[in-house]
């Protein structure tokens, strides 16, 4: 039943309340001058919702001295009632208000005594224990009719009020016990306590008044009132009209899914939004309240009014999605319609722009006319970006990637780089640079990275996340998706991860870790992270690690230099090009080096095209090809006129020539290397940046240098290449530091390379 209470200010400063018995008519005061007169009812719909929690956690010391009592005490009360403010269906000017009620509320007590006592008279003791569980569990529901009211005052201001009775309910229990500690042993217990009915009180509220009729349209009322006190948070939100369509929209909403629990819908909260990619349950709320039987379309659509850039652009459809949904609604009736929307790409326009807000209107139509709207703004924020680092590195090579993502898009594009959080993951590829450190395997790695990715998802509520990874963390990222990373076993079947972007990862190894590896063994040391890299070892990873379950796969590839150990190849200094883009079709090329392929210049260019694909862009992944599985490079590939990769796989000799040795700062020293006939001469190293070494040949001359400070210094691999005949003889490296701390340098030699 609805009441309007008309506030009329006397001249006594008292106010007076009128209020309309059951069959009369709603009235309000006077509209200003300007406003249309209706004398008709408010009609719409109201919601009432309480929540309440109390939480209490004690520890009493027990008589005895020996021990302790601790109690936890838990109360959560949930409260909604949806009311349906409708017309008499006999149109005689009265409303009537519905009410749909649900309500439940949950106790649990947790306590566990513990107690020292001895069973042999005090020559020994121990802890005697009893845990006990209480929980009480009430639910309601019911559809009784309920009062509303609204009060308007001379000014235009407004308050409205809604009262629901009582429903039924039922309570439900159960206590459980365990011992441990006695004597004689002690049997717990688990009593239930059958369902029982109950009554579950009624609730009312009413708005402090504030809120004001627009004299534009002042037949028409929406807004939002809450209170908390002490530890309960009572909200009412109304939408009412009067003499308006008897068929109209309420309200429009946004559910989605918690994860990992599918179907599991909580409301989207507006200041927070959802991840791109979740599916979100949009709902329509549609009202008949009228006294007749009436048959409409309701039309989900993106709508850009009132975009700064796309304003002038017309509605169109929500991606995949019907034009109309049909729906009938009986007198009185508030109907919800559904639409499922898959959100993926929302978070950008098609044009790669950012899309800080998505606007969604909800259309009703009645004999193909339109006869009410509603339209509701939702965030829908990126994907959350996962980062994984290669060899000899940490998450702090991603340090700078928050502010990019920030300025990219908003803050709400997040950075995850394994390693940050490190009880949520933590990957060991080497520690620092050159360490000879026990490493974790890929497979090891992976885990962590797994641990990461169930991080991100549970932090945003994201069911998909993207990938990034920096050289061997590509490796470890394929043998995340290839072998642990689980499919869907119901819902949308996609994959958790939308993309994995690699940037100068050696997906068929590189030929200086071959080298490296090598010399590291003639001096005694086992460097695990660098036999990882070995080409034939990425053979057999490559024959094992196949599957990419969807994951769309995209490479970048360094090529600023134009040789590398025993090869003639574009490469970064640690990895050739063909490596890298390996047999995956989506591939690019930078001239960055292979430390620098995660700054900002190459997240612009490469990965974030392939991130901001807005929904009507691919996002589906190309099927792999099938000559990826066979392991080595097959052809060679030309590289301009000059230089190309041999096909062959590389040959190195039983005994290569290898050293290591440390050189004090700003000291030079020089290393005489056996030199074999041979059609020309490399040397490859491993050092710091500070240091310059030079190639010197038996004459004396400097025939290759790699200073210090210079862009290639700041490769793992620095090679000098000697591109002539060389007769047999001794040849010399002269090392010198430019730094002020000492530094380890390790180098080995290599000749013969053909074209």
């Amino acid at each position: 039943m609805l009441f309007v209470v008309v506030w009329g200010l006397l001249s006594s400063g008292l106010m007076t309340v009128a209020q309309v018995p059951k069959g009369g008519r709603l009235a309000s005061s006077k509209a200003p001058a300007a406003a249309p007169k209706c004398a008709g009812a408010w009609t719409g719909s109201i919601t009432y919702a309480r929540t309440q929690s109390l939480s209490n956690d004690k520890t009493v010391p027990r008589v005895s001295g020996r021990g302790e009592d601790k109690t936890s005490f838990r109360m959560q009360y949930e409260y909604k009632a949806n009311v349906r403010v409708v017309e008499d269906p006999a149109k005689n000017g009265r409303s009537d208000g519905k009410a749909t009620v649900s309500m439940t509320s949950t106790a649990t007590e947790i306590s566990t005594a513990t107690e020292k006592n001895s069973c042999d008279r005090g020559k020994t003791w121990r802890d005697m224990k009893g845990d006990f569980k209480s929980t009480t569990k009430t639910v309601g529901n019911g559809k009784p009719e309920a009062n509303a009211s609204v009060g308007v005052n001379n000014d235009g201001t407004y308050s409205v009020s809604v009262g629901i009775p009582q429903v039924q309910g039922e309570t439900s229990g159960e206590t459980s016990s365990s011992f441990s500690g006695q004597c004689t042993k002690k049997e717990g217990k688990t009593l239930t306590v059958p369902a029982t009915p109950t009554t579950v009180d009624g609730n009312s509220l009413t708005s402090d008044g504030t809120h004001r009729i627009n004299p534009s349209d002042p037949n028409r009322i929406s807004g939002t009132y809450s209170r908390t006190w002490q530890n309960v948070t009572e909200t009412i939100t109304w939408n009412l009209e009067k003499c308006g369509a008897p068929l109209r929209i309420t309200d429009l909403k946004f559910e989605d899914m918690k994860w990992p629990t599918w179907n599991d819908w909580k409301e989207v909260v507006e200041q927070k939004g959802t991840i791109d990619g979740n599916f979100v349950k949009v709902t329509a709320k549609v009202l008949n309240a009228s006294g007749e039987s009436k048959s409409a379309e309701v039309a989900f659509k993106e709508t850009y009014k009132g975009d700064k850039w796309d304003g002038a652009r017309p509605d169109q459809p929500i991606k995949n999605h019907l034009d109309f949904i049909n729906v009938t609604v009986e007198p009185g009736e508030e109907k919800d319609v559904e639409m499922l929307w898959d959100t993926s790409g929302y978070a950008w326009y098609d044009d790669g722009r950012p899309r800080l807000v998505q606007r969604v209107k909800a259309e009703l139509w009645e004999k193909s006319k339109l006869v009410d709207d509603e339209t509701k703004n939702i965030k829908i924020a990126p994907k959350p970006l996962v980062l994984v680092h290669g060899l000899w590195s940490n998450w702090k090579a991603w340090e700078t990637w928050q502010n990019i993502l920030t300025t990219s898009h908003s803050y709400d594009w997040k950075a995850f780089p394994v390693g940050e959080k490190p009880d949520k993951g933590l990957m060991n590829t080497g520690g620092a640079f050159l360490s000879t450190q026990p490493t974790a395997s890929i497979a090891e790695n992976a885990r962590q990275l797994e641990s990461y990715v169930k991080y991100a998802q549970e932090d945003r509520n994201a069911w998909h996340v993207d990938l990034v990874a920096h050289s061997m963390g590509g490796l470890i990222s394929r043998y995340y998706i290839s072998q642990i990373m689980e499919m869907p076993s119901e819902g949308d079947f996609r994959p958790k991860v939308s993309r994995l972007l690699m940037l100068g990862t050696p997906n068929m190894g590189s030929p200086c870790a071959d080298v490296m590896n090598l010399a590291f063994e003639a001096l005694g040391e086992n460097v695990e992270a660098i036999r990882q890299l070995r080409q034939d070892y990425l053979e057999g990873f490559n024959r094992v690690n196949i599957a990419r379950k969807g994951v769309k796969f995209s490479v970048l590839a360094g090529n600023p230099l134009p040789t590398m150990c025993k090869s003639v190849v574009w490469n970064d200094g640690v990895v050739p090009v063909p490596s890298a883009k390996w047999k995956i079709k989506d591939n690019a090329e930078s001239k960055s080096l292979h430390t620098d392929l995660t700054g900002t210049s190459d997240f612009s260019a490469f990965v974030k095209p392939r991130l901001a694909i807005g929904p009507r862009g691919d996002h589906n992944p190309e099927p792999p090809d099938p000559s990826q599985y066979t392991g080595r490079l097959g052809s060679v590939r030309e590289y301009g006129a000059a230089f190309a990769l041999v096909g062959q796989p590389m040959s190195y000799d039983d005994k290569p020539f290898a050293k290591a040795l440390e050189v004090a700062p700003k000291q030079a020293v020089e290393v005489e290397i056996p030199v074999n006939a041979a059609a020309n001469l490399g040397v490859t190293f491993m050092t710091d940046p500070g240091v310059t070494v030079s190639l010197i040949d038996n004459n004396g001359n400097i025939v290759a240098r790699n200073l210090a400070k210079s862009p290639e210094s700041t490769g793992w691999f620095r090679s000098l290449f000697y591109d002539k005949p060389v007769a047999a003889g001794t040849w010399k490296i002269r090392i010198e530091n430019t730094g002020d701390m000492p530094h380890r340098i390790v180098l080995t030699t290599w000749a013969g390379v053909s074209r």
